[in-house]
């Protein structure tokens, strides 16, 4: 039997785009947007690509047909290559990517290095060392068989395999296999509430449907990267497959007044609740007692973990939950198994060795009472984010000292939820309010920071005013989360600015 959500359904029929789009124009009294081009679209992802660190825009094309985005060239890591597709998600207007890049590691390993490589990543990584997986490579691509008990540990696992330098493709044919079986019904409310508590998703115009285990998304998002994160959603306990074909992407529909009951003031226990649900669904987190408790959307994180990764990964998921302003994570980091300072040192330059992001850099590591200290030079912040994030997940580190020393013309690494695996703002060396340098006058950044705001997947350009003097923009208004407060400060550096004052009020 197929269960819907939407209680409300017009017996005519399901509802179209433009049955939404007209539904949208009569809440609002207008049209929320008006329509950009392909060519607007094409040079947004290309502005956005220049200014990531990771991407190389200049080995890249980027072609925009009806909003069907194109990418080719030649990239060294699978890392870059999804990036590149992941930043063009994000991009307002764009409906749909097609990821034609090539990719040519720098680094040559054989089959069978590369086999050993990605069988210790899994078994050094304490969220994945307990998983049952083959891996088979052949000509640099690499295939993982096996059963693991859930969808996100099925994802946990290729992703660790694709931090493997060297590697061309990874290819999941990994099984999962739930312990029990759960009816479309549980099913359909554990998808709802995940839609509605993921502060990455705006649900109001997404409906849910189940059958026999398999999820249909149908309705409206306002973003390919959004629509990629409410598939992720949707991957609950029980669920077989999730369906997202009819959910079209409109940009208009992140405005404001299409979310209005998002982010009204919800119940500590309904946070609470939703918040130990977001955390049973982490593969990286459910394994360990964590108590959760929430007074007036202060979420507080108490209990012991065995890695660092599994501390931060919690603090994450309670920041990404809907009413959450501001998490206390109390956890403490206990490894299950007593490692000396110098194999916990052994293991974390192993670790870095074959991550692709950070292996060419000469990182000095030294342990001290599980507090692992990373020196050398790397040559822009996101490989000192991602060198802090490799030390994170090594069993027997408690904490990162990180002082790593970044090339002195580097860009400001700017942070996106939708594309980093971890939450930058843990790491205490980070601020995107240090003074840099800018060769723009202020009209530039002034006019190049407005299109910023229009073309970010987070910010509503109508709740943020700013102002710019001598390169500083100093940012007013009010915003919904605590996310769309620091993209917009992040928007304000790719604009330009040498210094952000960040005065948004967050609702």
């Amino acid at each position: 039997m197929r269960l819907s959500s939407r209680k409300d359904r017009l017996r005519m029929g399901i509802i179209t785009t433009v049955a939404a789009f007209c539904w949208a124009v009569i809440l609002c009294g207008q049209p929320l947007a008006a329509p950009v081009t392909d060519i607007e679209i094409q040079d947004a992802i290309e502005d956005e690509l220049l200014f990531d660190q990771v991407t190389p825009v200049h080995a890249l094309t980027v072609e925009s047909n009806g909003g069907v985005i194109t990418l080719t060239g030649n990239v060294n890591t699978i890392l870059a290559k999804e990036r590149a597709e992941k930043i063009s998600e994000t991009v307002k207007g764009v409906n749909s990517v097609i990821n034609r890049i090539e990719v040519n590691p720098l680094m040559i390993k054989s089959d069978k290095e590369l086999k050993s490589s990605i069988k210790n990543a899994l078994l050094l990584d304490p969220a994945a060392e307990s998983y049952e997986i083959d891996v088979a490579v052949a000509d640099k691509e690499a295939t993982l068989t096996g059963t693991v008990d859930s969808w996100q540990e099925r994802r946990l696992a290729e992703k660790t395999a694709k931090g493997v330098e060297g590697l061309k493709k990874v290819i999941n044919n990994i099984d999962v296999d739930y312990k029990k079986e759960r009816s479309d019904q549980e099913i359909l409310n554990d998808v709802e509430q995940a839609l509605r508590w993921d502060i990455l998703v705006d649900h109001k115009l997404i409906d849910v449907e189940v059958d026999e285990g398999e999820v249909t998304l149908s309705g409206t998002v306002g973003s390919v990267a959004e629509k990629t994160e409410a598939e992720s959603d949707a991957y609950v306990a029980g669920v077989k497959s999730v369906d997202t074909s009819k959910l079209d992407i409109k940009f208009w529909a992140r405005d404001e007044r299409l979310r209005q009951d998002k982010y009204v003031v919800k119940s500590d226990e309904n946070i609470k609740n939703a918040v130990e649900k977001a955390l049973l669904y982490d593969p990286r987190v459910n394994s360990f007692n964590v108590f959760t408790d929430v007074s007036n959307g202060v979420a507080t994180l108490r209990g012991e973990v065995d890695n660092l990764k599994a501390k931060r990964s919690a603090g994450r998921d309670a920041r990404n939950t809907v009413g959450v302003w501001k998490v206390e994570n109390r956890l403490k980091v206990k490894p299950s198994t007593l490692l000396s300072d110098n194999k916990v040192a052994r293991n974390v330059r192993e670790a870095l060795s074959r991550d692709p992001s950070v292996d060419r850099y000469e990182i000095t590591v030294n342990v001290n009472n599980g507090v692992a200290n990373l020196y050398g030079e790397v040559d822009t912040s996101f490989e000192k984010a991602a060198a802090d994030d490799v030390a994170s997940k090594v069993e027997g580190v408690l904490a990162v000292d990180n002082n790593l020393v970044v090339s002195t013309d580097a860009d400001i690494y700017s942070y996106d939820p939708y594309l980093d695996d971890w939450y930058v703002y843990d790491y205490d060396w980070y601020a995107y309010q240090e003074p840099g340098k800018t060769m723009k006058s202020d009209a530039e950044i002034r006019e190049d920071l407005k299109g910023e705001l229009f073309w970010s997947p987070f910010v509503d350009s109508d709740q943020v005013n700013f102002e710019v003097n001598a390169g500083v923009v100093e940012l007013t208004g009010s915003v919904d989360s605590w996310m769309e407060y620091h993209a917009a400060a992040e928007n304000a550096l790719q604009a330009g600015a040498v210094w952000v004052d960040n005065d948004l009020v967050v609702k």
